[in-house]
């Protein structure tokens, strides 16, 4: 089974597709159509040379993906909050009118720097100050193995917990929609609902495994980089100095994670790389649900689209935006 360069995720009751050259985004709407929006994309990777080399282009590319993550969520949500003014306006009696979206750039904006401060205190300073407290600064490997462990459990408690939210349901069914119909479509299979929903739900380039990846990396990472700064001082770095280091390091961690979650999905079928990317298929258990063969036509017409293909067999309605 070849390993393709598209990849997406999951948004509010819809699917968001990237290939090398496009960005599609497909949400269902209350009355079955299928709305899209779809734009060309190159990568800075491909644009500059240098930034495509092993491990930076990593970097450059979990930066782009958050971008067009955040741009997809809120096509998404601007969807969803017409419709709910639809159906007030029908409670009403009303004829609804279709409004001018005033900018939220900066409401956006600000949105994402609280949930990506929030995230970093949580996920990456939380863990350094509880390490910290059980005094084993000395011990570099010891320090990051622990901070490591502390990080992967709250990542796994936060997403298990967010599963059990009916919200959260629908948008992890999507995110086994999306799976399913790029396995289906690495196969050469037709794509259809009824033939994709056949597919496994787990796939090993998903970014729930590339998170854990990333904190296993990180445990390797941090401890050189520990263990070089006591070298140098003569004592361990305190719980800031520690926090600032690892922060600098962070695009080199994501960089390198990025490449073994490419190499993962190229040897798939290795029993090396089996034992290796089952600790994130596991966790895919949780971030993903079957869906309905109605999510799966969303993903397909995503997929479809972001490769630019214009034959299909579904009979839907698709609504260009």
């Amino acid at each position: 089974m070849p390993d393709l360069a598209v990849g997406g995720q999951a948004v509010i009751e819809g699917v968001m597709m990237r290939s090398d050259d496009r960005i599609a985004t497909a949400v269902r709407v209350p009355t079955g159509e299928i709305k899209v929006k779809s734009d060309s994309f190159v990568s800075l990777t491909k644009k500059i040379k240098i930034l495509g080399w092993p491990v930076i282009r990593g970097a450059v590319s979990f930066i782009e993906m958050l971008i067009i993550g955040i741009k997809s969520l809120n096509f998404s949500a601007d969807i969803a909050v017409t419709e709910i003014e639809k159906e007030e306006a029908a409670k009403k009696g009303e004829v609804y009118r279709e409004k001018t979206k005033k900018s939220n750039s900066l409401l956006l904006a600000a949105t994402v720097v609280f949930a990506l401060s929030l995230g970093i205190l949580v996920f990456f300073f939380l863990p350094l100050a509880l390490s910290t407290l059980l005094k084993i600064e000395k011990d570099a490997l010891s320090f990051n193995l622990v901070a490591g462990v502390i990080r992967v459990t709250l990542f796994i408690l936060y997403v298990w917990g967010i599963s059990h939210l009916s919200d959260f349901k629908r948008v992890f069914a999507y995110h086994g929609a999306e799976h399913k119909s790029i396995f289906a479509f690495e196969s050469g299979a037709k794509m259809t609902p009824d033939e994709v929903i056949r597919y496994s739900r787990r796939h090993p380039r998903c970014g729930t495994s590339f998170i854990l990846i990333v904190a296993i990396f990180a445990i390797l990472i941090y401890s050189i980089s520990d263990t070089v700064y006591t070298i140098s001082t003569g004592f361990p770095p305190d719980l800031l100095t520690r926090f600032a280091i690892h922060f600098s390091l962070l695009p080199l961690v994501a960089g390198s994670s990025y490449e073994l979650l490419k190499l993962s999905g190229k040897t798939r079928e290795s029993r090396v790389t089996k034992v290796l990317i089952s600790p994130g298929l596991w966790l895919q258990n949780i971030t993903t649900r079957e869906p309905t063969h109605d999510q799966i036509e969303v993903a397909i017409v995503a997929l479809e689209t972001a490769m630019n293909i214009t034959e299909t067999e579904l009979a839907v309605k698709r609504v260009p935006v």
